[in-house]
């Protein structure tokens, strides 16, 4: 763990299958992440035949960027190569299930947040509710999980992180909202002389000014109940 990133240049490393795996010849071994990784010919061919994922590999990579982290160590200054030697696998390895640290972290936090949510698409009102209790839940998980409070605090700080977590995981769910808000109009349950992003701006608001803007506010169960019905009351269609 006290070593550098830099390593002893075409030292093997093991990876899942067991084989090992250096530099391939002529490739560079500082490749940024996302980059080309110079992996050898047999790597590359395995990843578009859709090699099978090891949750086993996943675990240990995710368990030794996490062990890292409650280290102190900053977003910035882990490399895919310091994870991969903390883990146990090559380097390789990992760039066959991601294109570089950003969709590594990105997927990492998506394993300990609440999952997404699932739309019954019956009730306008009860899809609003769903999504705004997903909202409530993560705000909590980041509260009581020391690993989500240390990544989203740095990650303000590391655009590329944070726009690829918004492009995966935001965006998407930012979709969600507004697909309900249409289908709300269409269907008369709210009024449609408004735009959608501002009456989506309206719903979640609330719930984004309790865990980001006021961290301390309260996240009580029955607050996303409380929130769609409230503002639904001052959008119902007028006669």
């Amino acid at each position: 763990m006290s070593r550098q990133d830099g390593g002893t240049p075409g030292t093997p490393e093991t990876h899942d299958d067991g084989a090992a795996t250096g530099a391939a010849p002529g490739a560079s071994t500082g490749a940024a992440p996302g980059a080309s990784t110079g992996a050898a010919p047999g790597a590359a061919t395995g990843a578009r035949r859709g090699r099978p994922r090891s949750e086993g590999v996943e675990r240990a990579v995710f368990d030794a960027v996490v062990g890292l982290l409650d280290e102190g160590v900053p977003l910035a200054e882990l490399s895919i190569e310091r994870i991969a030697r903390t883990a146990g696998v090559g380097k390789a390895t990992i760039y066959r299930r991601w294109t570089g640290k950003e969709e590594l972290f990105v997927e990492l936090l998506r394993s300990v947040e609440p999952p997404d949510p699932v739309l019954s698409g019956t009730s306008v009102r009860g899809d609003l509710v769903v999504l705004l209790e997903s909202l409530r839940e993560r705000g909590v998980a980041k509260r009581t999980s020391s690993l989500l409070h240390n990544v989203f605090a740095q990650m303000q700080l590391y655009p590329r992180l944070w726009e690829v977590y918004h492009h995966t995981v935001i965006e998407p769910r930012r979709r969600l909202g507004l697909d309900t808000v249409r289908r709300g109009m269409e269907q008369g349950e709210i009024r449609d002389d408004l735009d959608i992003e501002f009456v989506n701006d309206l719903l979640t608001g609330p719930l984004l000014l309790r865990t980001v803007i006021r961290p301390g506010a309260s996240l009580e169960p029955g607050l996303a109940e409380r929130v769609v019905d409230t503002v639904m009351e001052g959008l119902r269609p007028r006669d």
